[in-house]
């Protein structure tokens, strides 16, 4: 399903061919949809279906929509408006009641189709969290359309913090930004967490990139600013707000569990700025390397479930809120139009000031693989990370990769090297290979036990780079088949002995085929003693990854679910180092909600 193309009765005017990339028309629309959009109105009338003499409560169209917390007071004013001045759909009233709930929690629900949703439209802060919809398997079909507003991240101060960094005249990157703002003792930068907050997310994605600008080691950069953000997080951007120092007096500046800076949107900071009165405002940096915006995009949730007239008025109620007196509304709670565009009635209550380049071209927004390997790099950094990687060595490894001129094992080695880039001296990581009977009737070796990759080796050097030396050392074992059953169960079991409490704990587990071992146990057996010997409070998941074309995604799912992980698949090698840390990223979430 693809995003929707309007009717040119609905069309909205246009941004011109200099438009960011954050409005986006939509190209492909359900059969369903066109069909009554360009006849319904007429065959209906015609028919005798619809009756303009009703009244709204008799014949109005109810949509139920979920919104993110900050724009969630600006549409229900819309919406409210909409039903008060009969806005109609087709000759029915339009009454849409909103919701606002977390983006996160809507997505982690959408991601699982086993809950029937209760809402027909979602409006969340960012397009990440369609990505993170649909899962890594099933999810409830979504349909994004427009975006209906922006807001720039930004870094949010207190005056007296702002004033000490040169503001409004002093200009910095992302990197330099955060940097001047965590080097003073004076100074705590917050944030929320960026599995729960796109802003956060955005803008640890921002300083990244900035990082990388800058040259040399900036991952480990990166690595030290979360870290630090670590340390002061909040679960969401509403509690972050929480942690503000309350002004630029002594007690509040002394308070070690006040922040003086906090990484934040500009609609957040207007928001915050019109409840605040003096040195309780905050000023806003805006790095000259430009800032990610937060672009809301409307979305249509399971269209294919609705009714002909709920998806019509849906899709009423998407161009009712591209019209100027909605976007007038809009701009009234904080928001940016579409493209970003700044406005001073906007700006300057929420903080800004010029010489600060808030009328800057928005920052290119971060590609899916970008923020999962941010997200993953998070996870790992924050809560270290204790895995088991277990690589397929069967014979099948020796396949050559098209266009590579490389062997699936050879590019799978070089990948794994590369992702050991992204750990941290406190994550424990170990190796293990399988094949057929390779270990006498076992189908499995452990190569080297996991162990923190900071500490020394035996004859020198470090973990890590004994690691690397394992991973550049595997090979095809010649006829070798695929015992996967009797090594997921092996793995699984040792992981769990061998427990690490407050780290992440998993099995990542490499293959390029289907179980091929006739004497192993059996698919079903091994998903029945798996959740036999689950243990909730020593959560183990299996991150299961299937390596080319032949290998099934479904089956390992099926069986890594059980486990509170997933299957996941990719066609060439040189993409594990991005799907590992997706896998990681995506079961931390998990066992984060499961513990809630």
């Amino acid at each position: 399903m693809g995003r929707h193309s309007l009717p040119d009765d609905y069309a909205g005017e246009g941004s011109g061919d200099g438009s960011p990339p954050h409005r986006r028309r939509t190209v492909v629309i359900a059969t369903t949809l066109v069909l009554a959009v360009a006849a319904g109105t007429a065959v209906a009338v015609q028919g005798g279906l619809l009756s303009f003499s009703k009244s709204c409560e008799d014949s109005a169209v109810r949509l139920s929509m979920m919104t993110s917390p900050d724009i969630a007071p600006a549409v229900r004013a819309i919406a409210d408006k909409a039903r008060k001045d009969e806005v109609r759909s087709d000759g029915r009233c339009l009454y849409v009641t909103v919701v606002a709930r977390d983006s996160y929690k809507v997505a982690d629900a959408l991601s699982d189709d086993t809950r029937s949703p209760d809402f027909q439209i979602w409006l969340p802060d960012s397009d990440l969290w369609l990505d993170r919809a649909k899962g890594s398997g099933d999810s409830v079909p979504i349909t994004p359309g427009d975006s209906i507003a922006s807001s720039p991240v930004t870094l949010a101060m207190v005056p007296s913090a702002a004033k000490s960094l040169g503001w409004p005249k002093k200009k910095y990157s992302w990197a330099e930004l955060t940097a001047a703002a965590t080097e003073s003792d004076k100074v705590h930068l917050g944030s929320a967490d960026p599995a729960r907050s796109a802003t956060a997310l955005l803008a640890l994605a921002g300083i990244g990139a900035s990082s990388e600008k800058q040259g040399g080691d900036s991952d480990t950069r990166v690595a030290a600013t979360a870290k630090l953000l670590a340390q002061r997080m909040s679960d969401g951007d509403t509690q972050v707000l929480e942690t503000l120092a309350q002004g630029d007096s002594g007690a509040e500046q002394g308070n070690p569990e006040h922040n003086q800076a906090v990484l934040l949107s500009e609609q957040a900071a207007f928001a915050h700025n019109a409840e605040s009165t003096g040195d309780g405002k905050l000023d806003l940096f805006y790095p000259k390397d430009g800032t990610p915006l937060l672009n809301y995009p409307y979305t249509l949730v399971d269209e294919a479930g609705m009714s002909t007239p709920e998806s019509r008025a849906a899709l009423r109620f998407m161009t009712l809120l591209d019209e100027p007196a909605s976007q007038a509304t809009l701009e009234k709670h904080g928001f940016r139009n579409v493209d970003g565009t700044a406005d001073e009635s906007v700006v300057a209550p929420a903080g800004g000031r010029k010489p600060q380049p808030y009328a800057t071209a928005a920052a290119a927004a971060p590609t899916v693989e970008e923020l999962q390997q941010t997200l993953g790099m998070w996870t790992i950094t924050v809560q270290s990370a204790r895995l088991t990687t277990v690589v397929d060595a069967s014979g099948s490894m020796a396949t050559i990769v098209p266009g590579r001129n490389q062997s699936r094992m050879d590019v799978t080695k070089a990948s794994l090297i590369q992702a050991l880039n992204q750990f941290t001296p406190n994550d424990e990581i170990g190796l293990w290979e399988f094949a057929t009977a390779l270990d006498g009737d076992k189908d499995y070796r452990r190569l080297m036990p996991a162990a923190r990759l900071g500490d020394p080796a035996k004859g020198g050097g470090t973990h890590r780079e004994k690691l690397s030396a394992a991973f550049a050392a595997l090979k095809p074992v010649p006829g070798g088949a695929t015992g996967l059953y009797d090594t997921m169960l092996a793995a699984y079991k040792d992981a769990q002995a061998t427990y690490v409490k407050g780290k992440f704990n998993a099995v990542v587990i490499l293959t390029d085929g289907s179980n091929q071992d006739n004497l192993s146990i059996s698919r079903s057996a091994l998903i029945a003693e798996l959740k036999r010997i689950a243990d909730p409070e020593r959560p183990v998941p299996i991150l299961a990854i299937a390596v080319g074309p032949e290998a099934d995604r479904d089956e390992v799912n099926e069986i890594a679910k059980v486990t509170g992980g997933g299957g996941y698949q990719v066609i060439d090698p040189a993409e594990i180092q991005v799907v590992i840390l997706q896998a990681i990223m995506t079961a931390g979430q998990s066992s984060h909600a499961s513990q809630e």
